[in-house]
């Protein structure tokens, strides 16, 4: 199979079993979303749902969160991982947006590179589930399916990663193909035991096609 023809399989497949798959981050705004995407690296969905009310709730806005105190902010994250980093990240980040953005979320990918805690995975998540921009989002997820799978070759990087799944997918299904490859990979395609027995990229996947080579 040609990566062309991989791609195209893969793609049909999702939009045939996932053709709405979003986010698992509850959010009702971009702020909020942002808040989100910066707590929730290396930390499960599931935890930052549980996490982001309390901080919605006393941090409605930029403006709020600005005006926080790091004491008061730590108290309300210190559940997720690494939430003295995350802390001091969401507090530059209010400041900032106040500042510079006038308590707006930019939606561009370098303005919000500038933000403290946004890194680029996050500005294409934020500009992508936002805008729906055609920006790739790899996190570790998409690293590992993407290559697993064979839609990637030799990307030591998430940057080489995101270039080449940018390359090979069709513009307008760039901005939800994030989610399909983060949802597979984070219920199928898991990273010690692939569940390859109930997966539908079966005859597309380089790593199954392999396995069965070498049973």
């Amino acid at each position: 199979m040609t990566k062309k023809e991989r791609y195209s399989f893969i793609i049909q497949y999702f939009q045939q079993h996932a053709p709405n798959a979003e986010t698992e981050l509850i959010y009702d705004n971009p702020y909020q979303l942002l808040v989100a995407v910066i707590l929730s690296a290396q930390c499960t969905d599931k935890r930052i749902n549980q996490t982001t009310p309390a901080i919605f709730s006393r941090y409605p806005s930029p403006k709020e969160l600005a005006e926080a105190t790091y004491d008061d902010l730590f108290e309300l994250i210190k559940s997720v991982s690494y939430p003295g980093n995350k802390t001091r990240h969401l507090l530059g980040m209010g400041r900032m947006l106040q500042d510079k953005f006038g308590g707006n979320i930019p939606l561009t990918v370098e303005e919000l590179m500038q933000l403290p805690g946004v890194g680029r995975k996050t500005a294409n998540v934020i500009t992508s589930v936002v805008d729906n921009q055609p920006n790739m989002a790899v996190d570790t997820h998409v690293f590992r399916v993407a290559a697993r799978i064979g839609l990637t070759t030799n990307a030591k990087t998430p940057l080489a990663a995101e270039k080449q799944l940018v390359k090979h997918t069709p513009t307008d299904l760039i901005y939800v193909s994030h989610h399909w490859l983060i949802l597979h990979g984070r219920y199928i395609c898991q990273a010690r035991k692939p569940k390859c027995d109930i997966c539908g990229l079966k005859v597309a996947c380089k790593y199954y096609q392999h396995l069965i080579k070498n049973q």
